[in-house]
């Protein structure tokens, strides 16, 4: 402080604390939380990161596509008890808003459901065909 500001409250600068005699002293952890701006939105950061967080719409397939891939999913089912290693793009819903994010996994294809339309993998993986977008394979006449 200044010279100025130390005259100006020369007759406040040298007294005790006053501590009331009739009301208890708060603790300092209150105190500190009274000083939190933001204290009131807590979880507002996560809402705002998962706002920003991005999602894919999903592909929709047309005729020639749709055509295409169920020329190869039939493939699949013929040399199923072979076992071939496939590797599927398929598309994941996003479980807290729309959208979701294509996914390509690489293996052995060991069940599938025709009435279902789902793959199963050896791992566990299942599915859904109507989420495939691709299907790729030594089987379907291509190097992996």
């Amino acid at each position: 402080m200044s010279a100025i500001d130390n005259r100006k409250y020369a007759g406040i600068m040298n007294l005790p604390h006053h501590v009331s005699p009739t009301r208890p002293q708060m603790p300092i952890s209150d105190r500190a939380a009274q000083f939190s701006p933001f204290a009131a939105l807590t979880g507002y950061a996560g809402v705002i990161r998962e706002t920003a967080r991005l999602t894919d719409r999903q592909i929709e397939l047309d005729e020639t596509m749709l055509t295409a891939l169920n020329e190869r999913y039939q493939l699949l089912l013929s040399v199923l008890d072979a076992e071939p290693e496939v590797e599927i793009t398929y598309f994941v819903p996003d479980e807290r808003k729309s959208g979701g994010a294509y996914r390509t996994v690489s293996g052995v294809v060991k069940k599938a459901d025709e009435f279902a339309r789902r793959l199963t993998l050896t791992d566990g993986t299942v599915i859904p065909m109507e989420d495939v977008l691709m299907l790729d394979g030594a089987i379907f006449g291509q190097n992996e």
